[in-house]
C-alpha cells in the first residue's frame, strides 16, 4: 500500500474530515516516529509492532563494477517487529494471502 492509498482509504472510512485533515494527521504520525527513531528511541504500537534503531557495523566491502575493497562505515538502520496480535492476524490467512 502506497501513501496515497493509505490517504484514499482513511478518507472513505471517514467522509466527515477533510482529505486535508487525514494527510496532516498520516504526516504528523510518521513525523513524530522518525523524530523518536533519530532521537534513538523505541517506538511501541501496541497489537502492531515496535521500531527500533540497530547499530549496523563498519566493515570491508568489494565494488562490484571493479573487484576494489572498500570501507563501509558504521551506521544506523531502522528494523521493525512486529507484535504478537499482527503476527497472529498475517498467520490466520490462508497461502497467497486471499
Amino acid at each position: 500500500m502506497t501513501r496515497s492509498e493509505l490517504l484514499r482509504r482513511l478518507a472513505a472510512a471517514h467522509p466527515h474530515l477533510y482529505k486535508r485533515d487525514i494527510e496532516r494527521m498520516v504526516d504528523t504520525v510518521f513525523e513524530t516516529i522518525a523524530a523518536a527513531l533519530e532521537r534513538g528511541q523505541r517506538v511501541e504500537l501496541r497489537g502492531f509492532g515496535a521500531f527500533t534503531v540497530h547499530l549496523r557495523r563498519g566493515r570491508r566491502g568489494r565494488n562490484p563494477r571493479t573487484g576494489r575493497v572498500v570501507e563501509v562505515p558504521p551506521r544506523r538502520v531502522p528494523r521493525f517487529k512486529p507484535g504478537k496480535d499482527l503476527r497472529e492476524r498475517l498467520n490466520a490467512v490462508p497461502a497467497g494471502g486471499e
